[in-house]
């Protein structure tokens, strides 16, 4: 992990939100520099980008937004200048402008990486993501399944979670970037219960003082006394029960093709989902811009847009930055909340 200098006072103070460049041959440069653009002054000093200055420059002119970037060890406060700890792309690699290559997977990887140093030195409270494209990473050599995992084998966390949050529906995934088949296997007693308390957990931080959570059955009408799969009787209920039993206020499971339909008109304020469609179809549905990609139950907190790298508009000056404003919205809860735990 790159080493970086100890933190002064005015870096622990400056800087609410890492974000991360994402596969610079996307749109992640673009959305970002259009985010910043927007914010005010005082919301601009608490952000330290993450990636190489020269990209964020040229998406910058293509979006004639007037933006300058420095070093963050050079930023001072009361500086106009964007802050960027550079992460660079590596002498000589080509970078193809919307195009899978592993120098832009690379990036990618090294701009998590570096963000991950900077929170854990005090620079940043929170990291924002740009997306990355799975390809691009593989072909550089780094075989994870996307951010998520990323991220836990990075801050050795055993595992994470991946909540998308919306104001009508929020959805917290058992099991996200594995096959269908595999996903079944992963619904046990245990990642169920760790999967209900990461959401408790995170809402009442999130101010929900008594949170209500609905967990979604696997099989069509939770297996219908076990014609369809026994999995929802033998599994999801006992874990169900068991969580009820410790206090928390969890209903299921619940029949997947009504709990979501339940939870959006305000019974539940949280879903849990058996595998990653059944989540990300109802909230995308709902909330396709505003959705937030959220990881829970790491050391460090992260939030992101909750979409891809959009090769074929990237570097068109057509990106439309309304998820990332988001994702950087509630960033900016999350380190609130951090700032006055």
């Amino acid at each position: 992990m790159s080493p970086t200098p100890a933190p002064d006072a005015a870096a622990r103070s400056g800087h609410d939100l890492a974000i991360t460049m994402g596969d610079p041959a996307g749109i992640g440069p673009e959305i970002i520099c259009r985010a910043v653009a927007g914010m005010t002054p005082e919301q601009r000093g608490g952000v330290l980008l993450v990636g190489d200055p020269e990209i964020y420059r040229r998406a910058a002119a293509l979006i004639e937004a007037p933006l300058e970037f420095v070093s963050f060890e050079e930023r001072r406060s009361g500086d106009d200048r964007v802050a960027v700890a550079e992460v660079r792309v590596a002498q000589g690699e080509e970078l193809p402008d919307g195009r899978i290559s592993a120098a832009g997977g690379d990036l990618a990887f090294r701009c998590v990486e570096r963000a991950v140093a900077l929170v854990q030195a005090g620079h940043a409270r929170v990291i924002v993501t740009a997306p990355l494209n799975k390809a691009a990473l593989h072909a550089a050599g780094h075989h994870y399944d996307g951010h998520t995992g990323m991220l836990a084998a990075l801050t050795g966390a055993p595992s994470s979670f991946m909540l998308l949050a919306s104001e009508r529906l929020s959805t917290l995934h058992v099991s996200t970037h594995v096959s269908l088949r595999g996903a079944i296997d992963r619904v046990t007693v245990e990642r169920i219960a760790a999967t209900v308390e990461a959401g408790h957990e995170h809402l009442k931080a999130m101010g929900v003082a008594s949170p209500r959570i609905a967990v979604a059955g696997l099989n069509p009408h939770c297996g219908e006394g076990g014609i369809f799969g026994d999995e929802d009787e033998r599994i999801i209920a006992p874990a169900v029960r068991a969580l009820r039993q410790r206090g928390f206020d969890v209903q299921g499971p619940i029949s997947a093709d009504t709990v979501f339909y339940r939870a959006s008109r305000g019974e539940f304020d949280l879903v849990v989902a058996q595998y990653h469609d059944q989540g990300h179809i109802p909230v995308k549905l709902i909330a396709f811009d505003t959705t937030v990609n959220v990881s829970l139950g790491l050391p460090v907190m992260r939030t992101s847009v909750d979409h891809g790298t959009a090769y074929d508009i990237a570097w068109q000056g057509r990106a439309d930055a309304t998820n990332m404003g988001a994702a950087i919205a509630y960033a900016r809860r999350l380190a609130a909340q951090r700032a006055t735990a």
